[in-house]
């Protein structure tokens, strides 16, 4: 359980698991309940026996009277501990579970996220709601009477929170990656306006850094501006797409040159995978270059083509951190060209025309 979780009440050592074994015979008893008591134990067996639990509310509640998962109108409710799909399955939610009196006959059970933090980030008002929302949601769980549906319900929510402490990691990632080129950024500031000896000179060729610190960049063709999209991040890897107009294919080796002469730039895994299309007259020249990437070129060219987007060159570069993403690493490269053609205004849709200049301009 993510350790910033607010955990079950266990003060008194009670066993839980006796409790709810009890109360789930009790239900079966009650013909109209009989369906819940088994949809309990299924879950029981899925999750295991500790992950289901009645749900006692806090003292202050409950008015320091007897509770047995059920209140005044015969609500039954428990909670439910939800692991994390892998990598992040040490991180865990709980989910409070309600079931009317009239579930599963004629009305939905309500899931509410009873953890104040998914791992180290508190949760928001909006992943709160869309919990709330789960059966009566367009993009919740579909229901239907007399049909039990605790099981959809749940996995739909562990989809949701899976997703949203991705984003917050991809953010958390994606600020570090800013910040540490600010911190190079100001260090080669630093070392370039530093005079340095002789012997120092001497010294320093044998370290990388020196020489890029001394590479002056590339030039750039007149009038040529790059539009940097924000980083998608996943797993530790990283890709940064990038995108400018061009008006003849003689600028792109030039345009290209200029971003490998950036040291941030030319330590990445694969640096440079582009795609390009220009318009010569009543020609179209195109090409595209996977920079050892097998395919993500191609799938580049691809993308212009359905776009239909003429005289731009889309650059994306990706760093590796380690861990295999297998096909998933061509949909976010294809995303991070994506954003950069939106960022840059090169796509028709008008709502992407107020997003040109946001990004950082080389």
């Amino acid at each position: 359980m993510s350790p910033r979780s607010p955990s079950p009440s266990s003060t008194d050592g009670k066993d839980y698991s006796q409790e709810l074994q009890d109360f789930v015979a009790d239900l079966a008893q009650l013909p109209e309940r009989e369906s819940v008591a088994s949809e309990i134990e299924v879950l029981q067996s899925i999750y295991g026996d500790d992950a289901v639990r009645i749900w006692h509310p806090p003292a202050k509640e409950t008015n320091h009277r007897p509770h047995n998962g059920n209140n005044d109108d015969e609500t039954v409710r428990y909670e439910v501990l939800l692991s994390l799909p892998s990598p992040h399955e040490d991180i865990s939610v709980r989910v409070l579970v309600s079931l009317p009196p009239t579930y599963p006959a004629s009305t939905p059970p309500q899931l509410q996220l009873l953890s104040r933090y998914i791992g180290a980030f508190g949760a928001d008002a909006n992943l709160f709601g869309s919990i709330l929302r789960t059966y009566i949601s367009i993009n919740g769980v579909e229901w239907s009477s007399d049909s039990v549906c605790v099981f959809d319900g749940l996995q739909n929510v562990l989809e949701r929170c899976t997703g949203w402490y991705e984003e917050k990691l991809s953010a958390e990632k994606a600020g570090e990656l800013l910040r540490e080129d600010e911190r190079e950024d100001a260090i080669h500031t630093r070392t370039s306006s530093t005079p340095t000896t002789k012997a120092q000179d001497s010294d320093d060729e044998n370290l990388p850094s020196s020489h890029e610190s001394k590479t002056p960049p590339s030039a750039i063709p007149a009038g040529i501006v790059i539009h940097t999209a924000e980083p998608i991040t996943d797993r530790k890897s990283a890709f940064v797409g990038r995108a400018c107009q061009i008006s003849n294919p003689s600028e792109v080796p030039l345009i290209l040159s200029h971003l490998m002469s950036d040291r941030r730039i030319a330590r990445a895994a694969h640096p440079i995978i582009n795609a390009w299309r220009c318009q010569v007259g009543a020609l179209i020249h195109q090409d595209n270059d996977d920079d050892g990437e097998t395919a993500a070129g191609g799938r580049l060219a691809h993308l212009l083509q359905i776009l239909e987007v003429n005289n731009v060159l889309v650059i994306v570069t990706r760093y590796f951190g380690g861990v295999h993403l297998g096909p998933d690493r061509f949909k976010h490269i294809n995303q991070a060209a994506r954003n950069a053609l939106e960022l840059g205004g090169f796509l028709d849709a008008a709502d992407t025309k107020k997003n040109t200049g946001r990004g950082k301009k080389h």
